[in-house]
């Protein structure tokens, strides 16, 4: 009778082994997984997809400055109507481009995104140019104000731009080199390279809003 009554130890003392096993293995393999650069692919794409929201956001900061500035040089300088329409014009494409995450991958939304925002670019350098032509427009409070904010904003979307363009980098470079290779070409087969800006720094240079 004495081996019948053991027997169910003995079952429950191997399930409890098997369950051990179980758990050392899964924890192994989870080690294992995030050591040798399995979250490596995600962890950089969602990177970079938040510094890109960045550059975004800073280029909507630029874009809510502009009315106030337009209003405030008409105010001075109303003859000059071909100027301000043009920044006018150029805002409203500008606001009107914009890529979400999962468009980060097509160069050519990226390209036409940096094309708008260039022409804005243009359009307020030469705003600003005009404005040299009226003192009393430089030596407003509220213009000096707006330029001052205008400055800020164009050196936070050089910092953005930068950043995307490092985490970009970063992710485009872990999906071609190992280990992380190995992930790329399969669990994350269908991950594609983001999108760089591409135009040359000249291109891209804010306008000069100091006097």
């Amino acid at each position: 009778m004495s081996p019948i009554r053991n027997q169910p130890r003995i079952t429950f003392d191997v399930l409890n082994l098997r369950s051990l096993r179980a758990v050392l293995v899964l924890t192994i393999l989870g080690l294992g997984l995030s050591g040798c650069g399995y979250n490596t692919i995600p962890t950089l794409e969602e990177q970079a997809k938040a510094k890109w929201a960045d550059v975004q956001n800073q280029y909507q900061r630029r874009a809510d400055l502009i009315p106030n500035l337009v209003a405030t040089v008409q105010g001075y300088a109303k003859q000059e109507k071909d100027v301000l329409t043009s920044v006018v014009e150029a805002r409203a494409k500008a606001t009107s481009v914009r890529i979400d995450a999962s468009q980060l991958t097509d160069p050519d939304k990226l390209k036409q995104f940096q094309d708008a925002q260039g022409q804005l670019s243009g359009a307020l350098g030469r705003l600003l140019a005009v404005s040299e032509n009226y003192p009393d427009l430089k030596s407003n409070q509220n213009f000096l104000a707006l330029q001052s904010q205008l400055e800020g904003t164009e050196n936070r979307i050089a910092v953005a731009r930068r950043d995307y363009i490092e985490a970009s980098r970063a992710f485009n470079t872990a999906l071609k080199t190992f280990p992380t290779l190995l992930w790329a070409k399969t669990f994350f087969s269908s991950e594609k390279p983001l999108a760089e800006f591409t135009a040359s720094d000249a291109a891209q240079a804010p306008p000069q809003v100091k006097f």
